[in-house]
This record gives C-alpha cells, sequence and structure tokens, in this order.
C-alpha cells in the first residue's frame, strides 16, 4: 500500500501548481480589466473603430455633449484606429525584414562558423543589446539613425528605388516610419538570433557529418541541411520578435514622428503606431470631462494586447504546421 504524501510534499505541490497557474490568471485579469474600462468605447464607436482614420477627443470647451447608445461624448468626438494600426504593421514588417537575415546570420556565425571561444563572446555581445533601456535606443535613433536616413539612406532609396511608389521622396527630416522600423530591427535583433542558435544548435551531428562526407561546401550545408531542419524554430523566434516590435513603445515614439489621421504616403513620412499613441495622447485624454477619450485609449490598448497575444498563440501553431510539412532527420527520414 501506498503511503499518503507527507503534508509538505501536499504543501509544495499545491503552492508550485498555483504559481503556475499565476500566469493565466494575470492574463485573464488584465484582459478583462481593459475590457470593462474599455466597455463605453466600445458602446459608442462599434466596429467603424477598427477602420476609421479620424481620432478627434471633440470639442473640450464647448460644453455641448452627444449621447450615442447610452454614452456620453464631447460634441465632434470620433475615434478610429486604422492609422495606429498600419503604423504599427508597417514598423514591425521593416523590422522582420531588416533583423531576420541578420539575426540568423549571427546565429548560423555562431553555431557553424567561429570558434568556440568566439562564438560564445559574440553571443553575449548579441545578448547584451536586449538589457540596454528602450529609451536608449531611441534617443540613438534620434541621433543617429533619423539624420542618416535623412542625409544618406533616404536619399539613395528615392534615386535608386523611386519607380516604387512607396519608397519614392520626399525624404522629409528623417523621423518616420523607415527610422522607426530600424531602430526596431536593433532591438529585435537578439531575441530572433537567441532563439535560433539554440534551435541551430540542436541539429544532430551526424546529420552534418553525413552532409560533410558527400562532398558538400559549409555554404550547402548550412541551406540543405542545417536550416531546412531548424526551420520551425527559427520561425516561432521570428514570431517572438514580432511580437515584440509591435508593442515597443519609448524608443518608436521617439522616432516615428507621431502621425495622428494620416495614413503613411510612402517610406518615410511620419507615422503613429499603437503603443507609442497610447503614451502620446494620454495626457491630452485626460482632460477630457466625460472619460471618453480615456476610454478609446483603452479600447485601442485592448486591441493592441489581444492582436500581439494573437501573435504569441501562433508560435505554437505555426511551428506545429512547419514541423509537419516534413523536416529532414539523420537517415534521411522526414519527420
Amino acid at each position: 500500500m501506498s503511503r499518503p504524501a507527507p503534508w509538505r510534499e501536499r504543501l509544495v505541490v499545491a503552492t508550485s501548481g498555483m504559481f503556475a497557474a499565476s500566469g493565466l490568471f494575470f492574463l485573464v485579469a488584465v484582459l478583462a480589466v481593459m475590457s470593462i474600462f474599455a466597455w463605453p468605447s466600445i458602446r459608442f464607436n462599434g466596429w467603424p473603430f477598427l477602420w476609421r482614420i479620424p481620432w478627434n477627443v471633440g470639442n473640450l470647451y464647448g460644453g455641448s455633449l452627444v449621447v450615442h447608445n447610452g454614452v456620453q461624448a464631447p460634441q465632434g468626438a470620433e475615434y478610429g484606429i486604422l492609422v495606429f494600426l498600419v503604423g504599427t504593421l508597417l514598423t514591425s514588417l521593416i523590422a522582420l525584414v531588416v533583423a531576420v537575415p541578420v539575426a540568423v546570420g549571427v546565429a548560423v556565425f555562431i553555431t557553424e562558423v567561429a570558434p568556440a571561444r568566439l562564438g560564445a563572446a559574440v553571443g553575449v555581445l548579441v545578448e547584451l543589446l536586449a538589457g540596454v533601456p528602450s529609451v536608449v535606443f531611441g534617443l540613438w535613433g534620434v541621433e543617429v539613425v533619423a539624420p542618416l536616413v535623412a542625409r544618406d539612406l533616404g536619399p539613395f532609396l528615392a534615386r535608386v528605388l523611386g519607380f516604387i511608389p512607396f519608397l519614392a521622396g520626399p525624404v522629409g527630416s528623417g523621423v518616420g516610419l523607415l527610422s522607426a522600423g530600424l531602430v526596431l530591427a536593433v532591438m529585435i535583433i537578439p531575441i530572433i538570433a537567441a532563439v535560433s542558435r539554440d534551435v541551430l544548435a540542436r541539429v544532430p551531428r551526424d546529420m552534418k557529418e553525413q552532409g560533410l562526407a558527400l562532398g558538400v561546401t559549409r555554404w550547402e550545408l548550412v541551406r540543405t541541411i542545417i536550416l531546412p531542419y531548424a526551420r520551425s524554430g527559427i520561425i516561432a523566434a521570428v514570431v517572438l520578435g514580432l511580437g515584440r516590435a509591435m508593442g515597443e513603445t519609448m524608443a518608436v515614439l521617439m522616432v516615428s514622428g507621431s502621425a495622428v489621421n494620416i495614413l503613411p504616403y510612402n517610406i518615410y513620412s511620419p507615422v503613429g503606431t499603437m503603443a507609442a499613441t497610447i503614451v502620446t495622447l494620454l495626457d491630452s485624454a485626460m482632460t477630457d470631462p466625460t472619460g471618453m477619450a480615456v476610454h478609446a485609449l483603452a479600447e485601442l490598448a485592448l486591441a493592441l494586447f489581444i492582436i500581439t497575444l494573437m501573435v504569441n498563440i501562433l508560435v505554437p501553431v505555426v511551428t506545429a504546421g512547419v514541423s509537419l510539412i516534413g523536416t529532414p532527420r539523420a537517415g534521411g527520414d522526414k519527420r
């Protein structure tokens, strides 16, 4: 007969179970609180909130109010997040286009090219970027990236690729979509590189030796064996980096231009992202006597929370889907 578990063991099991459930509890709690706080704005704006462009707090000093679906708001108040949604997606896309090749290249160099000591040193240096405060990246973007875009990179792209409408001039001051995307790229490189390095390090050694025995070059080994084997993990790393890019606030706020009520007309134009807009407009929203402006920002935050949550949920889904396609394993079989 089995003896009953001592009370200490039961306490450890219960405590560890409570701690394990705390993540889900806090997630649900944040979602519930944000939904309750955003509910007046949801009732006032309806579904057009998702595709409407104007963001207007209305007349805060005229004293006249409008009532819609039982909710009060200043006369002329209108809220839409299309500008901020487009800005968030475009800056994140530019960040991924720049960061993914660099991050995967760093991971390949560390695991397949560099000597062990050099690879370890490079890995530490790359991971140190993740510990730099975002405001430091923002200041670097203002002082270095934006002038570089305005003086060199922007005119070069407009001159060489100006036949593509979105890459044509004017370049402007350099503060805008391209600068924000470049700063975000530097910020997400450590995430993608660290995860990709761990995935590449787990490629079976016998697969590499079989490839080398067949006479393939180092580049062919990486391209035809190592990267295909690790592609699901690399895609998961990219999705994690995307989630970080979409939620970044201070660095983007400092270099994006904080555009409101205008969609970007080219890659150099000012933009507004969802996270940065909440910080930018919160102070003025507090002056709304009806509180609708703050509720609208809460709805904007709720939309960003849901989008980011969906991106992170995609990590295991995408990884599982890619794995089902078939990954080469030792012996030439498929997984």
